[in-house]
């Protein structure tokens, strides 16, 4: 089935130094332009990242340093990019937890003003994860190899997922053997910004997710503690959580004239 498109969507994909969208940077980004009438425009771009990739990221992607050491850095690459991508909606798998907050950061630092609220964003992979199976039999069958003959007896249930939790403990290396990591791991909340510092509480409103004033309205603290919000803009935080912060505090001065 094609799409039905009433603008141009952007289906893209970064490789990377790492999964830090604060310091990390791009080393290859690819896009796929597809236009309302089925025309296509694909676009690929080594990146020089100004910073060592790491020899296990080189591992996952094979792009070493020396294989973009000539290559043009984001900045000089930053005006075709969002030449590309201005009057689209953006596709991608995994993009809104990883690849759109990056390449929001990388724009904004070339000190081109990214607006996400001009596109729309399709996740194909949260699609997937929303229609394929994800009960706890096919996790069970999944990680433990075994069959859930009894589902949705309680007893039979809380052992499963017991059993579950210890298997991906074993199955997935970067998943710490610690409750309160394993609990923010798992956690879905409703960001403001990409990084998950500020989340939007039950009413709608801004609230900081971290930190003294976690759970705090982010209007009040920055009202209250003027020094706070300095910090914050001069800490090492994502620019697109500095410009989330900035566009509350602006925001409430609005609000007072």
């Amino acid at each position: 089935m094609e799409l039905n498109l009433t603008k141009p969507i952007c289906f893209f994909d970064l490789e990377t130094t790492g999964t830090n969208v604060a310091t990390d940077r791009i080393v290859e980004i690819s896009v796929l332009k597809v236009f309302p009438n089925g025309n296509k425009e694909s676009h690929t771009w080594r990146v020089n990242p100004e910073m060592p990739i790491p020899p296990a990221t080189s591992a996952i992607h094979g792009i070493t340093d020396e294989m973009v050491a000539n290559e043009p850095t984001f900045k000089e690459l930053a005006s075709k990019v969002y030449a590309l991508i201005k009057d689209s909606d953006l596709g991608g798998y995994n993009s809104n937890r990883f690849d759109i907050p990056l390449l929001a950061e990388e724009l904004l630092r070339a000190e081109v003003d990214f607006d996400l609220k001009k596109a729309l964003a399709v996740d194909v992979q949260t699609i997937f994860h929303k229609k394929e199976k994800r009960t706890l039999e096919a996790a069970y069958k999944f990680y433990c190899n075994k069959e859930l003959t009894d589902a949705h007896s309680a007893e039979a249930d809380t052992n499963a997922t017991y059993e579950v939790l210890k298997s991906q403990l074993d199955r997935y290396e970067d998943l710490e053997n610690d409750m309160d990591f394993l609990a923010k791991f798992s956690a879905h909340k409703n960001f403001a910004d990409f990084a998950g510092y500020i989340h939007f509480n039950k009413k709608g409103e801004e609230v900081f997710g971290f930190g003294k004033h976690r759970g705090k309205l982010v209007e009040e603290v920055m009202e209250k503690e003027s020094g706070y919000f300095g910090w914050l803009l001069n800490a090492d935080f994502p620019l697109y959580t500095k410009k989330v912060l900035t566009r509350i505090k602006l925001r409430k001065l609005n609000t007072k004239q």
